[in-house]
Formats: C-alpha cells, structure tokens, sequence
C-alpha cells in the first residue's frame, strides 16, 4: 500500500478573481484636488484604491474557494 498525503487546496490566479468594482481592476482611483476658500478643482491626482487595497480584485472574494 502506499502512503496517503494530503490534497493541497486548487490554486486560484488573478486572472480568475474578480475585478474591484471601485477602480474596475486598476487598483487605483483618481481624486479631484480642491484648493481655496471656495474648494475649486485644480487638477486630479491618482492614488491606490480603498476597497481592494490596490490590488484590482474584489476583496471578498480573495478567501474564498
């Protein structure tokens, strides 16, 4: 008889998970910067996105399977 191991859970890949329903799978997010007392836009600048962390997958699905 030969020794039985254990099966090792199926491997996901990115392409399979998901895109982050904020940033659409960018994983970053552009923001309108304000400035003056009036809060007119100046210009927009890009930073990482809040809800996947910047990753561009949908953060509940990642422990899943």
């Amino acid at each position: 008889m030969t020794a039985m191991t254990a099966r090792k859970p199926p491997v996901v890949s990115v392409a399979e998970l998901p895109a982050c329903t904020v940033c659409h799978g960018s994983g970053t997010v552009a923001k309108a910067v304000r400035v003056g007392r009036r809060h007119r836009v100046v210009g927009h600048q890009e930073g990482a996105c809040l809800h996947c962390w910047g990753t561009g997958t949908e953060p509940d699905m990642e422990g899943e399977q």
